[in-house]
């Protein structure tokens, strides 16, 4: 089929090379504009981009998706189909039916479930068992297009945002390959979404990895893996940052311990309350140091009990 491609992070490229070893032909790929990077503030290409440009593609950026010019760009593209996965733009209408397969969307979770611009960091946030990806048919809602096909991928217990991001990046190009073949065929049969039982995947913000010690040590440790690289979860050690990588939900809260309160400290962790249970904090990175386990931390460091975080 002839493609005309969508995409800007790293999520996306998996997706991109998956169709060139198809044997798609790409006849474009939109991405956003370069975007200033580094102390330098140098201008630097998105992951889709640079992809792109090593398999010989053409790339268009423009900066606004529902400009004219850049609908009479797409309109003089030859494509069969337009394959969309976190561009980062809201697609317009006069672009959506424009080709004969009109919109096809690669989502990061199973449908109706996780609309929304981070559905793979709240699937782990809300400690979900299994996530997934949906190919959808694009409308002009926000992912409540008609459903093409599923995949499902199991969370481990320790599952982060970044580990599953790399199994539904996966899963997600060979979903889209498959979903094409089939659509080609005819084989598909669109599935309308039902309501959806979670809440929007809202973007996240670094305000957000600001841990409330009042809260379940559960939530907490979710949080913190959800978070996991970025924005990243932290609380403040003195008045510096503690960014905190990794922890494990223990027992009871120590009766008598303030929420935020350090109750015990070990030669590999250390254990704060929370509003129910306890967090054991294995792996942290304090302001101006590099990111270490809790071990090689309390070597250089002393921590006692009764000492507050936050």
């Amino acid at each position: 089929m002839k493609i005309i491609f969508m995409g800007t992070p790293d999520f996306s490229v998996g997706t991109l090379d998956a169709l060139v070893r198809a044997g798609h032909e790409i006849t474009l790929v939109v991405s956003q504009p370069d975007k200033p990077k580094g102390r330098g503030h140098e201008l630097a290409p998105s992951a889709v981009k640079t992809a792109a440009l090593r398999h010989g593609l053409k790339v268009f950026q423009p900066k606004k998706l529902r400009d004219p010019e850049t609908v009479k760009v797409l309109e003089d593209t030859p494509a069969d189909v337009i394959v969309v996965i976190a561009y980062g733009q809201i697609v317009p209408p006069a672009v959506l039916h424009m080709k004969k397969y009109g919109c096809i969307n690669v989502h990061g979770s199973l449908l109706p479930k996780y609309r929304g611009a981070a559905p793979i960091q709240w699937a782990v946030i809300d400690g979900e068992k299994e996530s997934g990806v949906t190919i959808m048919q694009m409308d002009e809602g926000l992912d409540t297009g008609d459903m093409l096909l599923k995949g499902t991928v199991a969370l481990e217990e320790k599952e982060t945002s970044g580990s599953l991001f790399e199994k539904i990046s996966a899963l997600g190009a060979s979903l889209c390959v498959e979903a094409l073949e089939k659509l080609e065929k005819g084989e598909l049969k669109p599935e309308k979404q039902g309501e959806s039982t979670t809440e929007y995947a809202k973007m996240l913000t670094k305000e957000m990895g600001e841990l409330d010690f009042r809260r379940s040590a559960a939530e907490l440790e979710r949080l913190i893996r959800g978070l996991n690289p970025w924005p990243s979860a932290y609380t403040r050690l003195g008045d510096k940052t503690l960014k905190i990588w990794a922890a494990d939900v223990c027992g009871k809260k120590d009766e008598g311990a303030a929420c935020g309160e350090i109750t015990e400290v070990a030669k590999d962790a250390f254990y704060v309350a929370c509003g129910e249970g306890t967090l054991k904090i294995t792996e942290l990175q304090l302001q101006g140091k590099k990111r270490m386990d809790a071990a090689a931390f309390l070597r250089g460091y002393h921590l006692e009990p009764g000492q507050r975080l936050g």
